[in-house]
């Protein structure tokens, strides 16, 4: 794995779970990372770990789906490092629920976080990078994109974000500039270990590998798309689901 060295890497959501362990594995490598998150001690407690590791990292507590809070996290991260070179758009949430249960709220912040967040951080690097004549913006989707029972909103979101992927691809290409997808399955989280056990066999019942994803299967992944290694790669879906998205049910 080649070196990021000179790199500035902004990585949404990622004070915890796969954006916190991207952020790690990105610096580990020599990469400059601003960890956002809406939780201001969350952002503080992984900085103040970054930083314990001598790594060069500063922390914005930001709302992605306010298009000024974007814009001046992003003009402080280029303030303080100098350029933003690789965007991983990875925040994400999701209110799930049958059709007729979901509401209309329900709705609007699962597609604001999961695809207006991408898209108003994406719009905010897009002069820099371009300047640069280079760039790297992986966006973080979901097996689920393909479509599940009970997640109307983030399937749609999910759907919606491989479309933003595909979009951009197009029109960065000729700067310098590669837009892909990554779409994880189910992955070793807090929220796994919570599920009551019925719940995890079923879904593990599913898995044609029989097992789940861990964090630096994620993490792995990103690396490859952020390095000189995948620039003739854009605009793809990469599927992280041990075979998942293989079949729907």
């Amino acid at each position: 794995m080649e070196t990021l060295q000179g790199k500035t890497a902004l990585i949404t959501g990622s004070a915890s779970g796969m954006g916190k362990k991207t952020a790690m594995r990105m610096a580990e490598r020599g990469a400059k990372v601003v960890i956002n998150d809406i939780v201001p001690e969350k952002v503080e407690q992984t900085v103040a770990e970054f930083k314990a590791r001598g790594f060069e990292v500063m922390g914005r507590v930001a709302d992605i789906c306010n298009a000024s809070a974007v814009s001046e996290m992003v003009q402080a991260a280029v303030d303080t490092f100098g350029s933003l070179d690789i965007l991983v758009n990875n925040a994400g949430m999701e209110k799930a629920g049958a059709l007729r249960n979901l509401s209309e709220k329900d709705w609007d912040v699962t597609v604001n976080v999961n695809l207006k967040g991408a898209f108003l951080c994406s719009q905010a690097v897009h002069g820099h990078m371009v300047g640069k004549g280079w760039g790297r913006i992986i966006n973080i989707a979901s097996r689920a994109w393909l479509g599940g029972p009970g997640q109307a909103p983030y399937a749609s979101a999910k759907a919606g974000l491989v479309g933003l992927t595909r979009t951009l691809a197009l029109e960065l290409g000729r700067k310098g500039v590669t837009v892909n997808c990554i779409a994880p399955g189910l992955i070793h989280t807090p929220m796994w270990d919570e599920l009551p056990e019925k719940n995890r066999t079923a879904f593990l019942e599913k898995q044609p590998m029989g097992k789940i994803g861990e964090d630096d299967d994620i993490a792995n992944t990103i690396l490859f798309f952020a390095n000189e290694e995948a620039s003739f790669i854009t605009g793809q879906v990469f599927y992280v689901c041990g075979g998942r998205s293989l079949f729907a049910g």
